[in-house]
């Protein structure tokens, strides 16, 4: 018997048409707003849970996979295989862009082309799991 988020992860993946994201404390409100109310994500955001919010890094790697979510980040450490290792998560999305508008538009695609493909049907629930990606503003442009 596991933890009451790795029993009910898998479920809760299954119930979920959304991708189901973990955002970090590095990501803008305005951003998890976008993701919620545009791209229609479940978006779990720490600056909403108190005991959350200071966490180290490592604690949310491991939560974000125990609720098996990706985790987005605009923090570069993630991206340290020695510290966060690919096989142990659930996928890490590091994102780079100069403003929120560029941050938008960065995700409508990562939309696209990870989560949805060609239909608005979700095609992986997790796309990145066991791996990492440092996307850019100009990531799939064009």
């Amino acid at each position: 018997m596991g933890t009451l988020s790795s029993e009910l992860a898998p479920h809760a993946e299954r119930l979920s048409p959304s991708p189901r994201v973990y955002a970090d404390a590095n990501v803008p409100a305005g951003l998890v707003a976008f993701m919620r109310q545009t791209l229609g994500w479940d978006v779990f955001y720490v600056i909403e849970e108190s005991a959350l919010r200071r966490a180290p890094d490592l604690r949310h790697y491991r939560l974000a996979q125990q609720l098996r979510r990706t985790l987005i980040t605009l923090d570069r450490d993630y991206l340290d295989d020695r510290r966060f290792p690919p096989a142990e998560g659930s996928g890490v999305l590091v994102i780079t862009a100069p403003n929120l508008r560029e941050l938008c538009g960065l995700l409508t695609r990562v939309d696209k082309t990870l989560f949805r493909g060609d239909s608005d049907r979700l095609t992986d629930a997790l796309p990145l799991a066991g791996r990492k990606l440092h996307a850019h503003t100009d990531w799939k442009r064009g």
